[in-house]
């Protein structure tokens, strides 16, 4: 999956499938996480979020399933 990089203190890219709602974060520790049933309403709404990582914390993680890919 391809990942748009971002302007976040941890967060270095975020990618998104949208036949799969499948979102992708890759943070700067180095790991990867995909977090699954995202919808396209609330991957936009990460991407115009000021601050990305809070945003995450509080609306998906958590509240999707998920699972570390990388």
């Amino acid at each position: 999956m391809n990942r748009e990089p971002v302007g976040s203190s941890t967060i270095v890219g975020i990618g998104y499938d949208e036949p799969s709602q499948t979102l992708e974060v890759e943070f700067k520790t180095g790991s990867v996480y995909q977090y699954y049933n995202v919808t396209l309403a609330l991957f936009e709404q990460l991407m115009q979020a000021s601050s990305k990582g809070q945003f995450l914390a509080y609306q998906i993680k958590n509240a999707y399933p998920y699972s570390r890919v990388g």
